[in-house]
Order: C-alpha cells, then structure tokens, then sequence
C-alpha cells in the first residue's frame, strides 16, 4: 500500500491538475493518479523499464526515508503480493489519461503460503523479483515467458520447481513438496501428466486396436495430444527396439502394427 501512495506521487503527470483519489473497500484497495504511464511505460513492461517522471520528487521521498531507492516500488509491491499469496497489482483500468492500480488484500492460496515458509526467510530473502514471478505463474497453472527461462532452470536446481518432458514440449511444474504441503497431491498428478511408460502402454493399446490397418502417426498424436511429434517418435523406437511394436512404410506413410516385425526369409 504505502509502495503504491509513493509511486502515485513521485510518477503522476503534474501537468494535470487532477487530484490522487485513494478508494478503500472491504477487501480491496484502488490508487488513480492523473495522467497515463510515463513514455515507453506499459503495464506489461513496467517491472523491468523505468523512466522516472519527476526525479527530484523521488530522490526527496528517498532522502526522507520513505523508499529505498528510484525504480524499486513496482518491484517491492509484486513481490510483497506474492510473498503473501495475494493476487498481483493490477493495472489493467490504466489509459492513456489515468494510472490505475487496484490491491487485493485477500489471501488466495493458504498451501502457497507454507511452501513459502518452508523454503525459508533467508532464501527468499535472496530471490528476485523475476523468481517470485515465475513460483507465482506456476502456481497458478501458467506457462512462464521466454524470458524467465534461465530462472525456471536455477529454480529447478534449488529443488523448488520440477520438469516434465525434453525440449520444446518441456512442461514446468511447482515440486511435489508444494502439492503435498497444500494438500492436494492430486493436483500434482494431473499437472505432472502421465508418466512415461504410462504414455508407453497408451501407444502400444491404440496399436493393437487397429492392428488390422496400421497406425498411422498423426493417430498417436491425437492419443497423446500434449506431446510433441519427436517426442511420439522416440518412445515409438523404444517400443521398436524392445518387440513391441513394428512399422510399415517410411515417412508419412509410415503405419505401426503390434508386436516384433516378422523376420526376413533369408
């Protein structure tokens, strides 16, 4: 709250000679400020672009104690937010003549919470603003951006996030401690997906059901539509190679039958 007062008044356009409304509800609290975002501003880039509107406005606010430093107040209130499982401030009434954000101050997932508290004060201490980011996407079930890939990756060897797949089907999911912790492991399972050899034995019965005309590939992707063609190929040469399954043609008129291929005459 006091984050969102500070920046209402060290970034609104002076050149209006509106006022700062702050609006309070039982469960929400509203901040509009005159004038839009500062030029190249948006409400989707304003975590990591900064133009600071009235510099000497800010650096006052920081010399009396009341921020730490310029370009940090965007960054402290989503981190608070998700630090505290709330829903992330919310731009999206912003226009071209108002900054508008909205607080919500009620908790949205209480087994978010105790994960946080069991990955410790000292470590999260240390995570970013682009850390909390991704944790909070994953908890809600959302694919993180390119950009935050690198995190995804220093997040999984803390142990905190898990993958699923190889390459560009790879699915990203919050560790199974988190599920439990929530209590919801079968949360965890949907979100994980079948295993592999589950995906296995889900191939090889849709074979031997059209055993008489042959599968061909574009049929297995529809039986396991969240993996990618090359992912399909590779377990499809695993069955091969272990007896399983057999194919009939090449390329795309490739079909696959059950069981070890008949060996040649000789």
């Amino acid at each position: 709250m006091r984050e969102g007062l500070l920046n209402a008044l060290a970034h609104r356009d002076y050149r209006h000679g509106g006022s700062i409304f702050v609006r309070q509800f039982p469960h929400r609290l509203e901040i509009v400020s005159p004038g839009g975002f500062p030029p190249g501003i948006t409400a989707e880039n304003l975590l990591w672009r900064q133009f600071p509107r009235n510099r000497r406005v800010a650096d006052i606010l920081a010399k009396c104690g009341l921020v730490e430093r310029s370009g940090q107040g965007a960054n402290r209130m989503f981190e608070a937010c998700i630090q505290e499982s709330k829903e992330l401030p919310d731009f999206s009434d912003s226009d071209a003549y108002q900054v508008s954000l909205v607080l919500d101050g009620r908790v949205q997932d209480d087994g978010f919470l105790r994960f946080l508290e069991r990955v410790g004060a000292e470590q999260l201490a240390s995570f970013t603003t682009d850390d909390l980011l991704v944790l909070d996407q994953l908890r809600r079930g959302e694919r993180p951006p390119q950009r935050l890939r690198p995190v995804l990756r220093r997040l999984r060897d803390l142990g905190l996030v898990e993958t699923v797949g190889r390459g560009r089907g790879t699915k990203y999911l919050l560790s199974e401690r988190f599920y439990r912790q929530a209590g919801s492991p079968g949360t965890y399972t949907r979100r994980r997906g079948l295993d592999r050899e589950t995906h296995k034995a889900l191939l090889v019965t849709h074979i031997q059901r059209n055993a008489e005309e042959g599968s061909p590939l574009r049929d297995l992707q529809e039986v396991l539509p969240a993996l990618s063609a090359k992912q399909i190929q590779h377990m499809l040469a695993e069955l091969k190679r272990e007896g399983s399954v057999h194919v009939k043609g090449q390329t795309r008129g490739a079909r696959w039958y059950p069981g070890a291929a008949a060996p040649r005459p000789r």
